[in-house]
């Protein structure tokens, strides 16, 4: 798929130059830091420099105060303690975070995780029935529960109050909890609003130890459930976010809890060299597997395990439920694929809206993004689940998805999301209705220019610019993720040095020796993936331009940097 390239605009030279004097690095560096609002030597210092010192007193969150006090008294009185998440990475990690602060303080405390096939995503009747029968008189609802009025106030005829803490769009009204933690509240001045939802729970946590005096050193073994949340959620590297993660990185690398480290050895990571990526790709999904083909109740089992052999035991379950989640998506996906070019999608024009009863809704959110992937549109797909069609949505750079499933509010069960993905559930009569009306909103406002996938890039390289001394500088920008992105660079005129093989399954990959026209001395090693259509180009030495962004590989102990190619465009052969 062709993609169209926007080199970003240079930074204000003046202002590049009077950094990059300060700090005594390549202008390149010093522009980078300009564009991400770096611009005095004392601004570098903190970029480079995070500090848990610069965390937001949480106070300043909307019902901060009520929360604390209603779980003090819990507490207190030793009331039996609920703690409620989600499903997926973000839920799990919450109430593995909140559960493991909550049992040293009281022995009255379980979770829940409600099943995914069963009682759908959020606060369910079957899991607020389930506490009151077992006793439960407060529940801690994590990355979920902000637009759960019915069922709070539900909970709260069986004489169970509920502390919410979540981080999606409030509807127009709240539920009627004794505590609404979200700073995405209209009503809420937390000055940072992009906190995850187990980011939420740390707050509350935190809150909690402020008040009555526990010692912030508590809570640092807690990061490592928070970097993961943080990066797989997607939510800004910035502010807070980039801060804990920093940390959390930090202890995820150098002592992280048994079950993490389970999961680090059975992904074959590098321990101590584990990054944000190894996080979205390698981690991430397997936690999210447990929930997709089993139970998300095993991968919170599995992040608050006390020793080697369970950490290791439900690891190793986990680790095949993401064997089996990538044999169903990667079936469901080519039956989408199918679908599509077959002319059977509900919709295929401006969005792509597939449905098949028979999928796994545990693995619709995965085949949606690689719809997107393939087609570039926005993308829903669809599945039969208890008796109601429920899918999940995924969107394209710049357009709002939500607002268009929002705009279905009427005809819809249920829904939620963010801009770029989103749930929902309707009745199998809405279908046509929600197709037509999706496939409607979406002709009127996507610019057809959107529809072109883009890649976005930071500055011009040579690879003369590589240096040991600018890498150790560029690794200190992380850790990176949306806000904070790892930086894209573009070489132009480079060719392979004449060693150019697919790789990977299918030889669907390129590795690369790379070679700049203007540095023939300089060799870089380079990996292009799902890039195996410039093979033919690229081994006859014809030239090439590369955008990239520079990485590092742990191998058994050694290191050697990598550029990961984002495309390729061809340069008209000179003859």
């Amino acid at each position: 798929m062709e993609r169209k390239w926007i080199l970003q605009k240079p930074a204000d030279p003046e202002k590049v130059s009077r950094l990059g004097t300060e700090l005594g690095i390549d202008p390149v560096l010093a522009g980078l830091l300009v564009q991400r609002g770096v611009e005095t030597f004392e601004e570098a210092r903190k970029f480079f420099r995070p500090s848990l010192d610069d965390l937001h007193d949480p106070f300043l969150m909307k019902d901060m105060e009520k929360a604390v006090e209603r779980l003090r008294q819990a507490i207190v009185a030793r009331e039996r303690i609920l703690v409620y998440g989600d499903y997926d990475v973000d839920g799990t990690t919450a109430v593995a975070l909140v559960f493991s602060f909550l049992r040293p303080l009281t022995p009255e405390v379980d979770f829940y995780i409600p099943d995914r096939y069963d009682e759908g995503y959020g606060v369910s009747v079957k899991g607020i029935d389930w506490a009151a029968e077992n006793g439960f008189s407060l529940i801690i609802t994590l990355d979920c529960g902000i637009k759960a009025i019915e069922k709070v106030a539900y909970a709260k005829e069986k004489g169970i109050d509920m502390i919410i803490c979540d981080h999606h769009l409030p509807e127009s009204g709240l539920p009627p909890a004794v505590a609404v933690l979200d700073p995405k509240r209209e009503d809420c001045h937390y000055p940072f609003d992009d906190l995850c939802g187990c980011g939420v729970g740390f707050k509350l946590v935190q809150g909690y130890s402020a008040r009555y005096d526990i010692p912030f050193e508590r809570l640092e073994p807690l990061l490592d459930l928070l970097v993961v949340s943080i990066a797989s959620d997607l939510v800004t590297m910035v502010d807070e976010n980039r801060v804990l993660s920093h940390y959390g990185l930090k202890r995820l690398n150098e002592a992280p809890r048994k079950g993490l480290l389970a999961m680090i050895n059975l992904a074959k990571l590098e321990q101590g060299h584990v990054t944000i990526d190894d996080i979205v790709f390698k981690i991430g999904p397997r936690i999210n597997a447990a929930g997709r083909m089993e139970s998300g109740r095993l991968a919170v089992e599995l992040l608050t395990a006390e020793d080697d052999t369970t950490a290791y035991a439900i690891g190793e379950q986990i680790n095949i439920n993401n064997n089996d989640r990538k044999n169903v998506d990667r079936e469901i996906t080519q039956e989408a694929l199918e679908m599509v070019a077959g002319g059977n999608a509900l919709v295929s024009g401006s969005a792509t809206i597939v449905y098949n009863p028979q999928w796994s809704k545990g693995v619709v959110g995965i085949v949606a993004s690689r719809l997107v992937e393939a087609y570039y549109k926005p993308t829903v797909v669809l599945t039969k689940s208890n008796g109601f069609i429920t899918g999940s949505a995924r969107s394209i750079q710049g357009f709002d998805l939500y607002e268009a499933i929002d705009s279905c509010a009427d005809i819809l069960e249920n829904f939620g999301g963010h801009v770029y993905a989103a749930g929902l559930t309707l009745k199998e009569e809405n279908l046509q209705e929600f197709c037509r009306r999706m496939d409607a909103f979406i002709s009127e406002k996507l610019d057809p220019e959107s529809l072109v996938p883009i890649v976005e890039m930071d500055s011009r390289l040579d690879f003369g610019q590589i240096t040991p001394k600018f890498f150790r500088i560029l690794k200190q920008f992380q850790p990176f993720g949306p806000g904070n992105n790892n930086p894209v660079f573009l070489t132009e005129d480079v060719y392979d040095a004449g060693n150019a093989r697919k790789v990977g399954a299918g030889g669907v990959h390129l590795k690369l020796d790379l070679m700049q026209e203007s540095q023939p001395y300089r060799q870089i090693a380079a990996i292009g993936f799902n890039m195996a259509e410039f093979y033919d180009h690229i081994k006859t030495g014809s030239p090439i331009d590369v955008c990239y962004s520079i990485v590092e590989n742990f191998y058994r102990g050694n290191s050697t940097l990598q550029l990961r190619i984002k495309d390729i465009k061809k340069r008209n052969d000179i003859i």
